[in-house]
């Protein structure tokens, strides 16, 4: 999918901050290039600029939106949405499975005098718009297969339709295993990868991702293959899971669907070895990793994100160790404040689902009391692990990928190659997928074009202005970017720049001298070696 254009007359969820806003994310395309759009290769939009312009504003946007119309149209998939108010409209180009190619859609919310008209979509065919149905399986076709989400700290503006999204399925598996528990509980739409789920993405990968793709996410941490990590699933430790309803002759405390039991069975079957202790229904799995361990994982998952998936779905249940004055804390601000505080995340040994002792080789030597604990990695070396991994595993057409601030860890150098690297992760059928990331540096956008940047402001009224560079970007220097797209021009510190400033106006032959030969290399340098020269032959002079 290809975003076209979203126009927002009033939005609720951010506090008015992005009313009346209009984003142009393709405006030299015609119609003509507009029906290949889809059939082309990664090709991601960066937000920039200031902070509390509202770029991270525009993702929660964009992932409620979508949540609205998954809800709207399967509400047994997204259960719940976080902003039901929201007036907008929103143009695209999709693929739907099984089409011609891709088609132009329109999805809106409006209003009529004062009552909110319900969300329609439409799709356009003969420079008319053909509405589609809501309960028309060829609605939910036109909407993107998956929103995927990262954050990469604790940015509660981007995470909460997720936050709705987890909570809805967690409810729905709690639901169905006590009413229905061979039933299949449908996968909702929405993602989000986090920290507390950078191990899911990494474990997922390492066990059933290509070599490429393997070597691929780790080679900057200089690491060659996971060599060992433990499993523990924990259904009765404290006393708030314990339950006298339904299937407690089979659980004393979480129950579990068939689904999730299968998964422990999994895990079982593919573990070095495992022990039970019936009393609290602790498991404990470890894992030496080998080809013979890959493939008992195959056999029982078909893909990374299949495994993924799994893991996740029994990490959600760490959800029910979270004392419901919280988790109704959370629905309160949800309702009545649009924004929520995240939730208190459960300590380890209170989690139903975690990881544990994810080790590593490095080199040929096999020996696992040499390997490297995956918690001695730096911040940066885990962000860039998962956000490859996350695009690696993530494979499906027409999912929208929303990341704010992906390379906010990395060093200068990773920064400077990760458009590079993840455009050239060794795996194929990405061009159907849309990108969005924020970002607060010149690298990303030095790779790409002006038409994929937007740069986010306020006026002096406090309105968001986004507008593309007045400059092409692609290929340009960081100084360049920094000036047309942030404002910076000397791209020195402020310090420094005053400094300076203050010695060409008021400097002594004395001062000059002394601050050149302090100063680094920059064209503020050379200017004020030129004040000196002047200065001494005025003095010479005289």
């Amino acid at each position: 999918m290809k975003l076209l254009r979203l126009t927002v007359e009033h939005a609720m969820s951010c506090g008015g901050l992005l009313d009346t806003v209009d984003v142009d994310f393709e405006s030299k395309a015609s119609e003509g290039e507009q029906v290949g759009v889809a059939n082309r290769t990664l090709s991601p939009h960066c937000l920039i600029g200031q902070n509390g312009s509202g770029k991270s504003q525009l993702l929660q946007l964009l992932a409620e939106i979508f949540q609205s119309a998954w809800c709207a149209h399967a509400p047994e998939e997204e259960r719940d949405v976080a902003d039901r108010s929201t007036l907008f409209t929103l143009e695209y180009l999709i693929s739907p499975p099984g089409g011609s190619g891709a088609e132009h859609v329109r999805l809106r919310r409006l209003k009529k005098g004062a009552r909110t008209l319900p969300l329609d979509m439409a799709v356009r065919r003969d420079e008319e718009w053909v509405s589609v149905d809501i309960d028309d399986d060829c609605f939910g076709a036109r909407l993107p297969s998956l929103i995927v989400g990262y954050t990469s700290g604790d940015n509660e503006t981007l995470s909460l339709p997720f936050f709705v999204s987890r909570a809805g399925y967690a409810k729905s598996v709690r639901e169905a295993a006590f009413d229905g528990p061979e039933d299949l509980v449908a996968d909702n739409r929405l993602l989000l990868i986090d920290y507390s789920t950078h191990l899911e993405v990494l474990v997922a990968n390492l066990l059933l991702g290509t070599p490429a793709v393997q070597k691929a996410i780790l080679e900057d941490a200089r690491l060659d293959h996971l060599a060992s990590f433990r499993c523990v699933i924990q259904l009765s430790h404290l006393t708030r899971l314990k339950t006298k309803r339904g299937r407690s002759e089979h659980r004393k405390g979480v129950q579990l669907t068939d689904e999730l039991e299968n998964y422990i069975a999994a895990l079982q079957s593919a573990a070095t070895c495992w022990s039970y202790d019936p009393k609290p229904e602790i498991y404990v799995f470890d894992f030496l990793v080998n080809d013979a361990t890959r493939a008992v994982f195959a056999k029982n998952f078909d893909s990374p994100i299949a495994l993924y998936r799994a893991f996740h779905k029994l990490a959600l249940l760490n959800d029910l160790a979270i004392p419901s004055k919280a988790r109704d804390r959370l629905k309160k601000e949800i309702e009545t404040r649009r924004f929520a505080s995240r939730l208190p995340e459960p300590q380890d040994e209170e989690k139903i689902f975690r990881f544990e002792q994810v080790r590593f080789y490095r080199g040929d030597e096999k020996v696992i009391a040499r390997s490297l604990d995956y918690v001695s990695l730096s911040d940066g070396e885990h962000q860039l692990a998962q956000i490859l991994g996350m695009f690696a595993m993530i494979l499906q057409d027409n999912a929208l990928f929303i990341l704010d601030e992906p390379e906010s860890h990395f060093n200068p150098q990773w920064r400077v190659k990760f458009v590079k690297r993840l455009l050239n992760l060794p795996v194929e059928g990405r061009g159907g997928q849309e990108v969005l990331l924020t970002s607060h540096a010149p690298f990303v956008p030095s790779d790409l074009h002006r038409e994929q940047v937007h740069v986010f402001s306020k006026d002096a009224d406090g309105n968001v202005q986004i507008v593309r560079p007045s400059v092409e970007t692609y290929g340009a220097t960081f100084d360049r970017i920094l000036e047309h797209c942030f404002g910076v021009s000397p791209p020195i510190s402020q310090l420094a720049r005053d400094d300076i400033d203050d010695l060409m106006k008021n400097g002594t032959i004395e001062q000059l001298r002394e601050a050149i030969d302090t100063l680094g290399s920059s064209f503020e340098k050379a200017f004020l070696a030129d004040r000196l020269h002047q200065l001494e032959k005025v003095g010479a002079s005289s």
